[in-house]
């Protein structure tokens, strides 16, 4: 008999007999309540984890209503054999090993570097049309003409991973066009490493390019590098992204009369950021073109490093830069440093609404002939050693304190990198009211919780970031280190005034984090479904939550991570209600939603997006918006 099979039979023993001894004073109430108090939920087997969370409610929660569905279902699947099994390999620290069959039976989100590489075919020319996740490795290298045509590639996928190193490496003439590149997905990464590296001719076309995907990962190494006119284009770029990253290290450099332009890159994105690092780093006639980069972008940071450095005649236009954007930074470090006869023209930039920051370090020092003009450029920026020959400064905007008569608050948004709808003033909740419903549908992917029993004995910090990384075989650079990094920076993150916090990776941490907060007493809510979603909806009979009084709730939303993992975090001062949503034309009931209203908004970053929507700022008026789809509320019981 194998091993595994032996383990998990003295697993069922040991777990039916600990079972037994520790609860079989506690099994038949518990059964007792379950009848009375939830007769909605699926009868489980009384050795599941499961029928141990039912039981973990009855216990901390002290009103008679039961757990709810949709918490519920998002408890652990492991049967008591599983659970006791895989606690057992976290416990001997030997889970990695097992890890494909724990992702599988808990319900994880787990991916593995095991795509396999695609053959190039000589001389034909490739259509990759409604394709998913390969490796495109070599492919197309040292081809004389034609091109390929990547169309909706890995459109609409969960996790979108595109390997392209050493793509079309020294051809000629070669032609590459990805058109709707992993539009729709949740996370996606592109690897193009050494791609066109030394190629003649010909070019590559970059068209909405991973659009909407909530977390975008792209890597461009040594792109284009001792390339001689291999023309790119970027246009519509990672649009309307959720927490981007871009890194193009050592992009054309050495290449000769390499053109890129990007066209409406990062545009209405959500703190997009790219890392331009020894781009075109000694060329020869280099042209790129920054058009409508980052515009209408909450929180843009951009790193321009040693580029166009040492290059000869290269030529920049940063046109609509960042402009109409919320706050962002930008840092050129040793831009254009001891090159010749470059030039640099930006219009229109940083011409931000909220006050960014751009900082010009050693820019153009040591050049020959630099031409460099700024027009019409925004204010709150730093020049430090910067060349004092051929620069040119106008229209550079002088900041100015706004007035409170210049603050909008009545509730429409001011800016459109906002979702109309997103946050709203609390005069909006009455009958009647017609209003737009933002987006709420949860874009992260199925996961469940695990048992306490299992993620109490997994590592869980930075510190540990190595030993998490081996158990879910994350490779250095990886998307699932970056997944692992977020999480954890944004569990780590110190509270800010008057918060209490805490990530939770189980349903009986969250409990207990509710109940350490508002007391046994507790009801938690969510929206019932995602219909009405980005349409105009009428507000129904609409409920105050504990009379509608100003009270405290505890707030949980999904973070990005292998299992199920809740930010929870209490919020003081809020007013949160319950309202029927209809259709505007029949008013029919179609939803039953949530919303929390924030009183006091004092605290908020200025820059906040709910004050960017509404027009105002900390303090001077009150936020509410809607509890998402698989977010949640919890507040004391009426």
């Amino acid at each position: 008999m194998d091993r595994s099979v032996k383990l998990k039979i003295s697993f069922l023993f040991f777990f039916f007999f600990f079972f037994l001894s520790s609860s079989s004073s506690t099994v038949s109430l518990a059964q007792t309540n379950e009848q009375r108090k939830d007769s909605l939920l699926p009868k489980e087997n009384p050795f599941t984890v499961k029928a141990s969370l039912v039981r973990y409610w009855n216990k901390q929660i002290s009103n008679k209503l039961p757990i709810p569905s949709f918490l519920f279902s998002k408890a652990s699947p492991l049967s008591a054999v599983d659970a006791a099994f895989f606690t057992s390999l976290a416990t001997q620290k030997s889970l990695s090993g097992h890890i494909s069959s724990f992702c599988s039976s808990a319900k994880l989100f787990c991916f593995f570097d095991s795509k396999p590489y695609l053959a190039p075919s000589p001389g034909k020319d490739a259509n990759f049309a409604v394709y998913n996740n390969k490796k495109f490795a070599d492919y197309g290298s040292s081809r004389l003409g034609g091109g390929d045509n990547f169309k909706n590639y890995s459109d609409g996928v969960n996790f979108a991973s595109g390997d392209f190193t050493k793509y079309s490496r020294s051809s000629t003439g070669h032609r590459e066009d990805f058109n709707s590149y992993a539009a729709d997905g949740n996370v996606a990464s592109g690897n193009f490493t050494s791609y066109a590296a030394g190629a003649t001719g010909g070019g590559g076309t970059f068209q909405n390019y991973m659009p909407r995907v909530n977390v975008p990962d792209l890597r461009f190494a040594s792109y284009d590098s001792d390339g001689n006119n291999h023309k790119l284009s970027f246009t519509s770029y990672v649009g309307d992204t959720n927490s981007g990253k871009e890194a193009f290290i050592s992009y054309a450099k050495n290449g000769n009369g390499v053109p890129a332009e990007f066209t409406t890159y990062g545009d209405t994105s959500n703190v997009i950021g790219s890392s331009f690092n020894g781009y075109g780093e000694s060329g020869n006639a280099a042209n790129d073109s920054f058009k409508a980069y980052s515009t209408n972008s909450n929180n843009p940071n951009n790193n321009f490093k040693n580029y166009g450095a040492g290059g000869n005649t290269g030529v920049d236009t940063f046109t609509s830069y960042r402009n109409s954007a919320n706050a962002g930074t930008d840092t050129f470090t040793s831009y254009a440093k001891g090159s010749s006869s470059g030039k640099a023209n930006f219009v229109n930039y940083g011409k931000s609404f909220n006050e960014g920051k751009d900082t010009f370090k050693e820019y153009g020092k040591g050049a020959k002939d630099p031409s460099v003009g700024f027009k019409i450029y925004g204010f709150n920026n730093s020049f430090k050693e910067y060349s004092p020959k051929g620069v040119n400064f106008a229209g550079y905007t002088k900041k100015s304190a706004p007035t409170v008569g210049s603050l909008k608050a009545s509730g429409k948004s001011v800016n459109k990198w906002v979702e109309e709808g997103k946050f709203f003033r609390e005069s909006m909740l009455k009958e009647g009211t017609v209003m737009k419903m933002p987006d709420i549908r949860d874009k992260m992917p199925g996961r469940s919780f695990l048992p306490r029993t299992i993620s109490s004995k997994l590592p869980f910090s930075t510190k540990e970031l190595s030993d998490l990384k081996t158990i879910f075989h994350a490779q250095e650079n990886s998307t699932m280190e970056r997944v692992i990094l977020n999480a954890l920076a944004e569990c780590e993150r110190a509270p800010s005034q008057g918060e209490t916090k805490r990530c939770v990776g189980s349903v009986e941490d969250m409990i207990d984090f509710a109940v350490s907060v508002l007391g046994h007493n507790v009801v938690v809510r969510t929206t019932d479904n995602v219909v009405g979603s980005k349409e105009k909806v009428m507000i129904g009979k609409v409920k105050g939550i504990n009379g509608g009084r100003v009270t405290q709730s505890v707030s949980c939303h999904q973070s990005l991570y292998p299992y199920l993992l809740y930010y929870c975090h209490s919020v003081p001062k809020v007013r949160v209600y319950e309202a029927d949503i209809l259709n505007v034309e029949t008013k029919a009931k179609i939803n039953h939603g949530v919303a929390i209203c924030h009183i006091d908004t004092s605290a908020w970053s200025p820059g906040h997006g709910a004050f960017v929507a509404l027009g105002s700022g900390p303090g001077r008026i009150e936020v509410c918006h809607w509890i998402f789809e698989n977010d949640m509320t919890w507040a004391t019981a009426d």
